[in-house]
């Protein structure tokens, strides 16, 4: 039996208290856009990502890779 006495670590602060930042986003949505994700990352990323921000970050990430498209395939086809 434990002894009641002993001294115990202050207890972490649950992973859904966290938020993630402007980098994790950011990461997760690039990472996920190729369908590589480490489930460790996943996991955490589910506790502390809202989904909300994952959205936003996700339609950002679509329209800079269509804005690339776009001016790669204007400047293949131009002419001369």
């Amino acid at each position: 039996m434990p002894d009641p006495a002993s001294p115990q670590s202050p207890p972490s602060p649950p992973a859904a208290d966290r938020q993630a930042g402007f980098a994790q986003v950011i990461g997760a949505v690039f990472w996920s856009f190729f369908g590589i994700r480490r489930r460790a990352s996943g996991e955490l990323d589910m506790v502390t990502i809202k989904p909300l921000h994952v959205v936003v970050a996700g339609l950002l990430g679509a329209a800079i890779f269509v804005s690339v498209l776009i001016a790669l395939v204007t400047f293949v086809t131009r002419k001369g």
